[in-house]
């Protein structure tokens, strides 16, 4: 797959920052970060190489067309930050949409994720990616591989691995808050009732759903790369994608027991507000019974009619009471005996 240099002059303005390169000849000499116009010549000769490239800078997605011909269909799925995730091949590459994320610094909201769509050409000598702004997966692989170029000698499908494996593992730290999260929630909810406990689970419930949803797709993108033949996996590098393949059953199970927890914690939570209020009705249900005496003997010696009996007699108000408190509690005593409170 060649390029005549000329091409790059129209992708090349002066000020435009170049994409991150790094090559390793078949002699054994490292390229890190070289001209653009240089990497034609470097795709020609045949060496591994990683070029990774910012699609916001227009120069570098250019070099997706202009140098390395890929498909206008593959192209234009690199601009559209709601691609879905996904493995297609198409002739003499690979392309493969991956999904990362992350927990939202710049919001209010502790639970808010930010994902960041991830692209990668991968072809018989050379991984191209693709993203839009910086990626923190991106930026420690690179780091890794400028330490120690051999590694890419081993094959651009293990740079590859690597790009994904740590893309898939940015959601393990997500993972451990929400671990930490229902460990104290039980506390919240069953020692101090706090409720606001049930708002944080429902946001927790939804961040579960999301990353859920987020890594269904990854789920068989990483099977087909671990189990379909193809010519640019051997089935000696399968196996390491067998291990990226692994780490999202890991977490897709944590996820579903995640979910079934939030479920059962929201499910006693809503079960003690009832008993909660069950309790407080019976309280004052006792409170009515009592008084119901005092207000019907009251009212009845409390009518205004010249002869009421008992009014003229000096201890007819301590009889009222002790009869009124007489009925209370024989009324209290029947209402338990038939378990009605």
């Amino acid at each position: 797959m060649t390029t005549v240099p000329d091409a790059l002059v129209s992708i090349d303005p002066p000020h435009d920052p170049p994409p991150r390169t790094i090559y390793r000849s078949l002699s054994g000499e490292d390229v890190i970060d070289c001209h653009p116009r240089d990497i034609a010549q470097l795709l020609a000769d045949g060496g591994p190489m990683w070029v990774d490239i910012d699609s916001s800078v227009r120069s570098q997605h250019a070099m997706l067309e202009k140098v390395f011909r890929f498909h206008p269909l593959a192209i234009e799925d690199t601009l559209n930050p709601n691609s879905r995730v996904k493995l297609e091949e198409y002739e003499g590459f690979l392309f493969v949409i991956i999904r990362g994320v992350a927990l939202a610094a710049d919001t209010d909201d502790p639970y808010d994720l930010e994902t960041k769509e991830l692209y990668c050409f991968l072809g018989p000598h050379y991984l191209v990616t693709v993203h839009a702004g910086p990626m923190v997966s991106i930026d420690r692989v690179s780091e890794q591989l400028r330490r120690s170029p051999d590694l890419l000698a081993r094959g651009v499908e293990r740079a590859l691995h690597a790009i994904l494996d740590d893309t898939i593992d940015s959601f393990f730290p997500i993972m451990q808050q929400i671990d930490e999260f229902i460990d104290g929630l039980e506390e919240r909810v069953f020692v101090d009732f706090d409720e606001t406990a049930l708002r944080d689970l429902f946001h927790v419930k939804r961040l579960v759903l999301s990353l859920r949803r987020y890594l269904q797709p990854s789920r068989e993108v990483m099977n087909v790369l671990t189990n379909r033949p193809s010519t640019l996996l051997t089935p000696d590098v399968q196996i390491y994608f067998r291990d990226i393949y692994d780490h999202v059953l890991r977490i897709n199970d944590a996820l579903d027991t995640y979910r079934d927890l939030l479920s059962s914690t929201m499910d006693a939570y809503l079960t003690q507000v009832s008993n909660r209020l069950g309790a407080t009705t019976k309280a004052l249900s006792v409170v009515a019974t009592m008084s119901l005496p005092f207000v019907v003997v009251s009212g009845m010696w409390g009518m205004n009619f010249s002869t009421i009996p008992l009014s003229g007699w000096p201890h007819g108000f301590w009889v009222l009471l002790v009869v009124q408190l007489g009925l209370g509690g024989l009324l209290l005593f029947y209402l338990r005996r038939r378990r009605l409170l």
